[in-house]
C-alpha cells in the first residue's frame, strides 16, 4: 500500500487583480522529508508558504495535510523566517521553551527537550542570557532550536540564512540536518542558493517564471554529509542551476 503523502497541494491557483502568481500547481510530499524550493526571484514561492498557513487564501486548488485541509490551529506547523524572531524579554531557555508552552507540553518533557536542543545548537552556556546578548547567527540558532523543539509536522523554512556569511551558513545548515533528523519532522526550505538547496534537499521542487507552476521535481541522491566540492556534488548543482530560467 502506497504511503499517503504529507502534504498534497492540488491544482493550487493564487490571482492577485489581474496577476496571476500560482497556476495550478500539484504535487505531494511525503512525511519526513526535506525539500528544498527554487526558483526565480519573485516566482511566488513565499506566496505558497502564505497559502499553506492561511495568511490569505487561494483563487482556487487546496492544500492538505494529512488527507484534511491545512489550518495551523489544527497542524503542529512551525516557521522560521529570514529576520531572527526570538521574543526580546524572554532568556534563551524561555525562548526554545515557548512553542511547547503553547503547546501545554507537560514540564519534564519541555525541560528534557530544552536541553537536548541547547546541547544540539550549542547554546547551553547562554541559557540564561537574552537574545540582545547574542551574536545574529547565535540568535538565529534558538530560533530553528525553538521551532524543532515541539517536533513539528511540518516546517517551514523561508530563506533563513539570507543575511549570513557563508561559514555561518554551513555551520547553520549542518544544525539543521542535525535537528531534522532528531525530530523526524518534513521541511519545506526556500532558498535562492543553489548550493545550500544541494546541500540540505532529498528532494529540490524547481519552480517557474510567474504564473508559475511546478517545473520540476528531483531527487538528491547523494548521502549525508556532504561534501561541496564532490563531482557529483557540483554536478547535481549545475543541473538544477541550468532548469532554473532567473530572467
Amino acid at each position: 500500500m502506497a504511503e499517503q503523502p504529507k502534504i498534497a497541494v492540488k491544482d493550487l491557483t493564487k490571482v492577485f487583480d489581474d496577476l496571476t502568481v500560482l497556476d495550478h500547481v500539484s504535487f505531494e510530499i511525503n512525511k519526513g522529508d526535506f525539500v528544498c524550493i527554487v526558483g526565480p526571484t519573485g516566482c511566488g514561492k513565499t506566496t505558497f508558504l502564505n497559502l499553506l498557513v492561511k495568511l490569505i487564501e487561494p483563487t482556487s486548488g487546496e492544500i492538505l495535510i494529512d488527507n484534511v485541509p491545512a489550518d495551523p490551529k489544527k497542524h503542529n506547523i512551525s516557521f522560521v523566517f529570514q529576520e531572527p524572531s526570538t521574543f526580546p524579554w524572554l532568556t534563551v531557555e524561555d525562548n526554545i521553551k515557548f512553542n511547547m508552552k503553547l503547546k501545554k507540553m507537560d514540564k519534564r518533557t519541555m525541560n528534557e527537550r530544552t536541553d537536548e536542543i541547547l546541547r544540539m545548537i550549542g547554546l547551553e552556556e547562554q541559557r540564561h542570557l537574552y537574545p540582545r546578548d547574542l551574536s545574529v547567527s547565535a540568535e538565529q540558532r534558538v530560533v530553528i532550536g525553538r521551532s524543532f523543539a515541539v517536533y513539528p509536522d511540518l516546517l517551514l523554512m523561508d530563506e533563513p540564512y539570507a543575511q549570513m556569511d557563508i561559514k555561518v551558513r554551513y555551520y547553520l545548515e549542518d544544525e539543521v540536518l542535525k535537528l531534522w533528523k532528531k525530530t523526524g519532522s518534513t521541511v519545506l526550505f526556500i532558498t535562492h542558493n543553489i548550493e545550500e538547496a544541494v546541500y540540505l534537499s532529498q528532494k529540490c521542487m524547481i519552480m517557474s517564471q510567474k504564473p508559475t507552476t511546478v517545473k520540476e521535481i528531483i531527487e538528491n541522491p547523494l548521502p549525508y554529509p556532504r561534501n561541496v566540492s564532490d563531482p557529483e556534488f557540483i554536478q547535481l548543482r549545475k543541473s538544477i542551476t541550468k532548469m532554473i530560467k532567473w530572467w
